[in-house]
């Protein structure tokens, strides 16, 4: 078992050091609704420890998000106000213990998602064809 944890993990370590800025974005993203997915079923389960846990951990992503923007980017100073906007309601859904704001952070962070992965194959497609 532990074998297999270490290949696994030098399989993830080769993933995110080849990836692309847009695909560890994608990752990130995965990651946060898994985080926030962990989070509602910890607190459907009446586990406030765990659920506050994998909370923090989707809200560690959202702030990876803020600190790594170009903040130089036209549309950066928008992507700031919803990352700010994604943590305060990640913290209302866990103070609270309430899974409707977390609900709608999932949904915005599938919307972003769609938008980066639709980024990413336009930017491949350029790459190919300006060779």
């Amino acid at each position: 078992m532990i074998q297999y944890q270490q290949q696994q993990n030098r399989y993830l370590e080769t993933t995110v050091a080849t990836a692309t800025p847009a695909q560890l974005l994608i990752m990130l993203c995965d990651g946060a609704i898994r985080f926030i997915r962990l989070a509602m079923e910890a607190m459907k389960n009446n586990q406030p420890q765990e659920a506050n846990r994998q909370f923090q951990r989707a809200q560690a992503i959202v702030s990876e998000f803020i600190i790594t923007l170009d903040r130089s980017a036209p549309i950066s100073e928008n992507l700031l106000r919803l990352y700010d906007y994604f943590n305060r309601r990640l913290i209302e859904a866990n103070m609270a213990k309430d899974p409707e704001p977390a609900q709608e952070v999932i949904g915005y962070l599938q919307e972003l998602k769609e938008t980066w992965m639709q980024a990413a194959k336009k930017a491949t497609a350029d790459k190919v064809s300006h060779g």
